[in-house]
């Protein structure tokens, strides 16, 4: 009796022993292959927009979820939720804001400064920098915005000319552009962890781009600009970064409908840059210049990203 459970026991014993080095194994490729990447928690924000969110948003729900990287939920905030709309922030680790539309109530817009400030973090997309022209946190948290009445009072017109950044405080409207066009994005900070890996030019699918945006533009890092052809002339901004209180944020005017969102220069960008705001590094790997050239507009559908083998 006692040599068969003797017996037992060992052969548990081997078994226990076996599956905890299989185990091991596993966890030690998944770590040294970055497969074991902590899920960021994404708060996506719709409802209202000028723009089509209703096509837009499953988008980039389908690229952000397509690395392998992020989960997200979706608060989408109509005109009869909008007095409803009350969430817990601080549950997320980033919030993509793809709204443009209501003022929420001040209870929310102060629980939204407060997770700002208190290290929580934004993505701001094409015309949610449209939202909320009289929010004076807000401005300041998205750098620049357009639209809305915005003006000089609501801050100079910031764009980029001889290499350096220009703070235009002469009278104007904030916020316009000219005809959908393919354009090319030129990489200005390429030692930042979103821009750096990525080709020093590319090109962005046909879509409208934003010029003669107004704002505070404090604490803000301009990334990449694109030439507004045959609207302002001018190197605006297409990327950029922004920090307020201990939030970080990413804002990019790319993103115009779910057409353009196909164009793998608003997809690779909005991947590294949701990474960005959520932990303050990036570790997808770097996008090659046959990804993402300068002389076509490539696009793609979400199924075709694969899910990264992230850097450590």
């Amino acid at each position: 009796m006692k040599k068969s459970l003797f017996k037992n026991f060992s052969s548990f014993l081997f078994l226990f022993l076996t599956l905890n080095a299989i185990h091991s194994l596993y966890a030690e490729e998944a770590k040294s292959t970055g497969q074991n990447t902590e899920q960021i928690k994404v708060l996506l924000i719709d409802g209202q927009n000028n723009h089509d969110w209703v096509k837009c948003s499953p988008v980039m729900i389908d690229t952000l979820e397509a690395t392998g990287r992020f989960t997200i939920e979706r608060a989408t905030v109509t005109k009869s939720r909008v007095a409803d709309f009350s969430p817990d922030f601080t549950k997320y680790d980033v919030i993509l804001s793809n709204y443009n539309g209501d003022s929420w109530t001040e209870k929310t817009k102060s629980d939204f400064v407060k997770y700002i400030k208190e290290g929580g973090n934004l993505v701001v997309v094409h015309a949610a920098d449209n939202s909320f022209p009289n929010w004076k946190e807000y401005n300041e948290m998205i750098g620049l915005g357009g639209w809305g009445g915005r003006n000089e009072k609501h801050g100079p017109y910031i764009y980029w000319k001889d290499g350096k950044v220009v703070r235009d405080e002469s009278k104007g409207r904030g916020g316009s552009h000219g005809r959908p066009l393919e354009y090319n994005v030129v990489v200005r900070q390429g030692d930042h962890p979103i821009t750096k890996g990525l080709p020093a030019e590319f090109l962005q699918a046909k879509e409208e781009l934003y010029d003669r945006l107004r704002g505070p533009g404090e604490n803000m890092n301009i990334l990449a600009t694109a030439l507004a052809k045959g609207g302002s002339e001018r190197h605006e901004p297409v990327l950029m970064t922004i920090t307020y209180g201990e939030g970080r944020i990413f804002h990019t005017v790319m993103g115009h409908d779910s057409k353009s969102m196909l164009g793998i220069a608003f997809q690779e960008t909005l991947i590294r840059g949701t990474e960005w705001a959520a932990t303050g590094k990036v570790t997808f790997p770097p996008v090659t210049s046959e990804t993402l050239p300068a002389d076509t507009a490539a696009s793609r559908d979400p199924k075709d990203i694969k899910p990264a083998r992230h850097n450590k």
